[in-house]
Order: structure tokens, then C-alpha cells, then sequence
């Protein structure tokens, strides 16, 4: 599809529907992470609220990465049904409407359904995004997934920063701050509503439309475990700096290296800003990803101090190459009719790799008794995307 096709249903020049297209990329990518990652700074507040034990926190902290593979093909089943834009338009409300309404009721269970239809709404979304940068900016591909990713990483660094020291002083409690975080969202309903590109992709579903993801692919799952390299390292890697640091006497270092893996993924989503068009569809740079990422878990285990910080500031930078990238592959690789099943799939694949590879990394660490065991599994995910992104480059690009 040309640009111009685009640019007929707003009036803009071509160039100008491009800039306005990426705008609303950059702010529904946004809204990926915004009401997810509001929860962990007010966990104490609800904890003491709500008398909550640590098996609850735990559940409450881990239903939306279950519901962003849950969710996956149903959100391909929306797209087909009821179109890309539509789609889209539900997922952003379920992400709004659960975020403002979790502390509604000061009962656990609705805090935990609030969360669900929050993490449906994140799931259908993520779906919806590789299509709809296929539909809105397929001559741009590269550089559009670079933006919305940008805005994903913005979203999860804001109600982390932002949170406790303004937002909860603003309002008093946990209840409004969640209802604070899912205003924003609200607004880009009705940016999308009316300034959304009509395209023939995005207008309508149909009844004989496929959604069910082909999973005889090999490029599905090829695809599924690249992206779930990355998940995999990023969430387990949080998940372990602290223990290991406590458990090597280095628990001051714990939010320094937190922070530095969270905050190195900016650098490199902004890199990809410049560069993502020159690199999309190329294997190499998954390569360099992996072996870094593996540079990286060996400085955090045999480092210490401001090594184990760089080594995490060096996986957040990694994690976020391949993020940025993997999520390009779907649009450039598949069929226009084909983005939505083959994203399903994808991320059905990688966050259930997010959800088991934590779980061998812990055992791994009970079964020896050392800690560094933890970071094994961790590490061998850079082994598996070096192992498994060559391919890639014999992967033919779809046609427009």
C-alpha cells in the first residue's frame, strides 16, 4: 500500500499522515506498559490495605505477563472479526477501564479481575501493533516499530519514576492513582477514533477471515523463541539481581542495578530510531544482542559493585535491541493477512517462555544451593537467539 493511500482518508499529505501515524504509534505504545507497571511502586500500600500475603502479591504481580500469552490468539480472533482498528480501540478501553476501576472495591478478587481485563486489553493491544504499523506505515516498518517500542519503554519508566514522589501525593491514595494512570489512555481512544488512518487492513474484520495461527509454521515458532529469549532474560534477570546481590553481601547495589537495567534500554531504543531501517530483517544484529547478552550475565555473576551495574545496564540495552527488532519480523516477514496469527503466536511462544524460564532459573538455584546457577538459564537464552536468528536472513519480506 502507498503512502498516499494512507493520506486519502484524513486529507493530510502523504508526509504528513506518516508524522501524524507515528505520533499515535509512539502514544498507544505508551499505554503497553503504563497501568501494568503502576502496581509495583504501591505494593506495600495495597499489601497493608488489603492484608495481603505474599502468594497474593505474587499472583496479583504475575497475572498480567499469564494474560499477555492467555490473550494472545483471542486478540488475533478480535482482528479478524472485527477489524484492526477496532481492535485496537478495544484493547486501549479494557486497559483504561480495568486500570481505573482496580481499587473501585477494597476486595482482593476485584482487584485481581480488574487486572485480568487490564492485561487482556495490554494483550490485544500488542497483537494489534505489528498489523497496524504494517497498515498505517508499511513503507516505514523498521522505523515505526523503533517508535511504538519507544513509547512502550517511555510507558514503563513514567509510573515507576513518577508515581510515589508525584502522582500518589497528588491524590492521596493508591485507588485514584491508578484512575490517574489510565486517563492519559482515555484521551488516545479518541485521538485514534479521529485521527486513525482508514485503511483497507484496518476497517472491518470478516467471518471467513483466519485467525487460528498456523502453528505448523517454522517461522512462528522461530519467531516466538526470539522474542521469548528476551522476555525471558529481562523478567528473570529482575527477578534475581536482588536475591543474589543480598545473598553476596552486595544489597546496595540491588536498586542501582534495577534501575540501570530498565534505564539501558533507552539508549538502544532510541539508536534504533536512527538505524532501525537499515538493520530490519538482518540477522546479525540479533547475534551481537545474544553474545552481549551473555557478556552481560557473566558480569553480573563474577562482577561486583559498578560492574554488576554496567552488566545490567548492558542486558536492559540488549534486551531492548532485540525487543525492538523481533516485533518488526511479523509485518516484514508475513502477509498482511497473516500479521495478526503469526503476532499471536509470537507472543503466545514468549511469554510463556517469560513465565517457565524464571521458574528453572529458581530451580536451578535450589538444586545447587548457588546462586550463580540462577543466571545459567539466563544466559543460555543468548546462546539460543545466536543459535536461532541466521535463519532469518532466508526468510523472504512479504510484499505490500
Amino acid at each position: 500500500m502507498s503512502g498516499s493511500a494512507i493520506a486519502g482518508a484524513g486529507g493530510l499529505a502523504p508526509r504528513a499522515r506518516i508524522i501524524l501515524s507515528l505520533l499515535l504509534l509512539w502514544l498507544v505504545g505508551n499505554t503497553l506498559r503504563l497501568t501494568i507497571l503502576a502496581v509495583p511502586p504501591v505494593l506495600p500500600l495495597i499489601h497493608d490495605e488489603l492484608n495481603l500475603n505474599a502468594t497474593q502479591i505474587g499472583i496479583l504481580t504475575g497475572l498480567p505477563s499469564m494474560l499477555l500469552a492467555v490473550a494472545a490468539v483471542p486478540g488475533s480472533l478480535l482482528i479478524a472479526r472485527l477489524g484492526l482498528r477496532t481492535a485496537l480501540i478495544v484493547g486501549l478501553l479494557l486497559t483504561a477501564l480495568g486500570g481505573a476501576l482496580r481499587g473501585l472495591l477494597p476486595d482482593i478478587a476485584w482487584l485481581y479481575a480488574m487486572t485480568i481485563v487490564t492485561g487482556a486489553g495490554v494483550a490485544i493491544m500488542q497483537v494489534t501493533m505489528p498489523s497496524t504499523v504494517r497498515a498505517w506505515t508499511p513503507t516505514h516498518i523498521g522505523f515505526a516499530t523503533a517508535v511504538y517500542t519507544n513509547g512502550l519503554l517511555i510507558g514503563e519508566v513514567l509510573p515507576v519514576s513518577l508515581m510515589l514522589p508525584v502522582v500518589l501525593p497528588l491524590v492521596g491514595t493508591w485507588q485514584w492513582a491508578f484512575a490517574v494512570w489510565s486517563a492519559p489512555i482515555f484521551l488516545i481512544v479518541l485521538l485514534v477514533l479521529l485521527f486513525a488512518p482508514r485503511t483497507p487492513e484496518g476497517n472491518a474484520g470478516a467471518p471467513g477471515r483466519r485467525w487460528w495461527p498456523d502453528w505448523r509454521k517454522g517461522l512462528i515458532w522461530r519467531l516466538g523463541f526470539m522474542l521469548g529469549t528476551v522476555n525471558a532474560m529481562y523478567f528473570s534477570t529482575n527477578a534475581f539481581i536482588p536475591n543474589y546481590l543480598t545473598s553476596h553481601g552486595q544489597g546496595e547495589w540491588i536498586s542501582g542495578a534495577l534501575a540501570a537495567l530498565n534505564i539501558g534500554q533507552l539508549p538502544a531504543s532510541f539508536l534504533l530510531l536512527a538505524v532501525a531501517g537499515r538493520v530490519e530483517g538482518k540477522a546479525w544484529p540479533y547475534v551481537v544482542s545474544g553474545l552481549l547478552a551473555v557478556v552481560g550475565v557473566a558480569g553480573i555473576v563474577f562482577g561486583t559493585g559498578l560492574w554488576v551495574v554496567a552488566a545490567a545496564a548492558l542486558i536492559g540495552f540488549t534486551c531492548a535491541t532485540i525487543l525492538v527488532l523481533a516485533l518488526a519480523l511479523p509485518p516484514l516477514l508475513s502477509p498482511p493477512d497473516d500479521v495478526h496469527r503469526v503476532t499471536a503466536a509470537m507472543f503466545t511462544v514468549s511469554y510463556s517462555c517469560a513465565v517457565i524460564v524464571p521458574v528453572i532459573s529458581g530451580m536451578a538455584w535450589d538444586l545447587s544451593g548457588m546462586g550463580a546457577f540462577a543466571f545459567l538459564p539466563i544466559g543460555l537464552c543468548g546462546i539460543v537467539l545466536v543459535i536461532l536468528a541466521p535463519a532469518i536472513n532466508h526468510v523472504p519480506k512479504a510484499r505490500s
